[in-house]
Protein backbone atom coordinates (compact mmCIF):
# COMPACT_ATOMS: atom_id res chain seq x y z
CA UNK A 1 0.00 0.00 0.00
CA UNK A 2 1.23 3.61 -0.66
CA UNK A 3 0.44 6.58 0.82
CA UNK A 4 -0.45 9.73 -1.70
CA UNK A 5 -1.51 13.12 -1.52
CA UNK A 6 -4.09 14.24 -3.86
CA UNK A 7 -2.08 16.07 -7.02
CA UNK A 8 0.30 13.47 -6.95
CA UNK A 9 -2.51 11.27 -8.58
CA UNK A 10 -2.04 13.85 -11.64
CA UNK A 11 1.32 14.26 -11.60
CA UNK A 12 1.86 9.95 -11.68
CA UNK A 13 0.07 10.31 -14.77
CA UNK A 14 2.55 12.30 -16.64
CA UNK A 15 5.20 11.07 -15.14
CA UNK A 16 8.40 9.99 -17.63
CA UNK A 17 11.44 9.94 -15.31
CA UNK A 18 11.88 13.68 -14.90
CA UNK A 19 12.22 14.73 -11.10
CA UNK A 20 13.99 17.19 -8.70
CA UNK A 21 17.06 15.06 -7.88
CA UNK A 22 17.93 11.33 -8.50
CA UNK A 23 16.87 10.15 -5.20
CA UNK A 24 13.33 11.95 -6.09
CA UNK A 25 13.45 9.98 -9.39
CA UNK A 26 14.13 6.95 -8.08
CA UNK A 27 11.11 6.91 -5.93
CA UNK A 28 8.96 8.07 -8.40
CA UNK A 29 9.85 5.44 -10.57
CA UNK A 30 9.48 2.20 -8.13
CA UNK A 31 6.33 3.95 -7.20
CA UNK A 32 5.51 4.35 -10.93
CA UNK A 33 6.05 1.04 -12.10
CA UNK A 34 4.00 -0.56 -9.22
CA UNK A 35 1.22 0.85 -9.92
CA UNK A 36 1.30 0.50 -13.72
CA UNK A 37 2.11 -3.50 -13.17
CA UNK A 38 -0.41 -4.21 -10.21
CA UNK A 39 -2.90 -1.63 -10.87
CA UNK A 40 -4.49 -3.59 -7.85
CA UNK A 41 -2.21 -2.22 -5.69
CA UNK A 42 -4.14 -0.01 -2.25
CA UNK A 43 -3.27 3.48 -2.02
CA UNK A 44 -4.39 5.57 1.03
CA UNK A 45 -5.39 9.08 0.44
CA UNK A 46 -3.59 11.63 2.73
CA UNK A 47 -3.40 15.28 3.55
CA UNK A 48 0.04 16.92 3.36
CA UNK A 49 3.85 15.19 2.68
CA UNK A 50 3.75 11.74 1.37
CA UNK A 51 5.91 8.80 0.54
CA UNK A 52 6.82 10.41 -2.40
CA UNK A 53 7.54 14.25 -0.39
CA UNK A 54 10.14 11.78 1.48
CA UNK A 55 12.41 12.06 -1.19
CA UNK A 56 12.07 15.59 -2.14
CA UNK A 57 15.67 16.98 -2.18
CA UNK A 58 16.20 19.07 0.78
CA UNK A 59 18.26 21.92 -1.08
CA UNK A 60 15.45 25.45 -1.32
CA UNK A 61 12.20 25.70 -0.24
CA UNK A 62 10.32 22.55 1.25
CA UNK A 63 7.03 23.27 -1.38
CA UNK A 64 5.16 19.94 0.41
CA UNK A 65 3.74 22.29 2.89
CA UNK A 66 2.88 24.79 0.78
CA UNK A 67 -1.08 26.15 1.24
CA UNK A 68 -1.01 26.22 -2.23
CA UNK A 69 0.02 22.48 -2.73
CA UNK A 70 -2.48 22.05 -0.27
CA UNK A 71 -5.28 23.45 -2.10
CA UNK A 72 -4.54 21.67 -5.41
CA UNK A 73 -4.72 18.13 -3.47
CA UNK A 74 -8.03 19.24 -2.54
CA UNK A 75 -9.17 20.05 -5.64
CA UNK A 76 -8.14 17.36 -7.53
CA UNK A 77 -9.39 14.92 -4.98
CA UNK A 78 -12.45 17.12 -5.26
CA UNK A 79 -12.92 16.63 -9.07
CA UNK A 80 -12.30 12.90 -8.89
CA UNK A 81 -14.97 12.27 -6.02
CA UNK A 82 -12.82 11.11 -3.36
CA UNK A 83 -11.80 11.97 0.13
CA UNK A 84 -8.62 11.75 2.59
CA UNK A 85 -8.30 8.76 4.61
CA UNK A 86 -9.82 7.09 1.80
CA UNK A 87 -8.30 3.17 0.66
CA UNK A 88 -8.77 2.94 -2.65
CA UNK A 89 -7.01 1.02 -5.67
CA UNK A 90 -4.59 2.22 -8.24
CA UNK A 91 -7.13 0.71 -10.76
CA UNK A 92 -10.50 2.48 -9.41
CA UNK A 93 -8.62 6.13 -9.12
CA UNK A 94 -7.63 5.55 -12.77
CA UNK A 95 -11.69 4.82 -13.49
CA UNK A 96 -12.76 8.11 -11.45
CA UNK A 97 -10.55 9.72 -13.96
CA UNK A 98 -11.99 8.47 -17.04
CA UNK A 99 -15.11 9.72 -15.49
CA UNK A 100 -14.60 12.50 -13.98
CA UNK A 101 -11.39 14.61 -15.83
CA UNK A 102 -10.29 15.64 -19.60
CA UNK A 103 -6.79 16.54 -20.44
CA UNK A 104 -7.76 20.10 -20.37
CA UNK A 105 -8.23 20.07 -16.85
CA UNK A 106 -4.11 20.33 -16.37
CA UNK A 107 -4.65 23.83 -17.70
CA UNK A 108 -6.47 24.92 -15.13
CA UNK A 109 -5.90 22.27 -11.82
CA UNK A 110 -2.56 22.87 -12.21
CA UNK A 111 -2.06 26.23 -13.13
CA UNK A 112 1.01 27.05 -11.44
CA UNK A 113 2.66 23.54 -11.81
CA UNK A 114 6.00 23.88 -13.17
CA UNK A 115 5.83 20.82 -14.64
CA UNK A 116 2.58 22.14 -16.68
CA UNK A 117 4.68 23.26 -19.68
CA UNK A 118 5.91 19.73 -21.01
CA UNK A 119 2.43 18.93 -21.81
CA UNK A 120 2.96 15.16 -20.45
CA UNK A 121 0.27 15.24 -17.76
CA UNK A 122 -2.46 15.85 -20.97
CA UNK A 123 -0.81 12.99 -22.40
CA UNK A 124 -1.18 10.58 -19.61
CA UNK A 125 -5.09 11.54 -18.90
CA UNK A 126 -5.26 10.88 -22.53
CA UNK A 127 -3.86 7.57 -21.74
CA UNK A 128 -5.88 6.94 -18.88
CA UNK A 129 -9.07 7.96 -20.81
CA UNK A 130 -7.67 5.40 -23.55
CA UNK A 131 -7.38 2.98 -21.20
CA UNK A 132 -3.73 2.71 -21.70
CA UNK A 133 -3.03 2.80 -18.11
CA UNK A 134 0.15 4.38 -16.97
CA UNK A 135 2.91 5.05 -19.53
CA UNK A 136 6.12 2.55 -19.83
CA UNK A 137 9.09 4.80 -18.02
CA UNK A 138 12.52 3.94 -19.92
Amino acid sequence: MFKLRGHHLFCLLGYQGMGYSRDYVENMTQLHQTLRDQPETWIQLIEGPDQLCAKYPNSGEYHCHDQHITARDHVILEKLGLIIGQMIKWKDIEASIRNNVVPSDIQTVCETCSWRSYGVCEEGIQNILEGKGLRKVQ
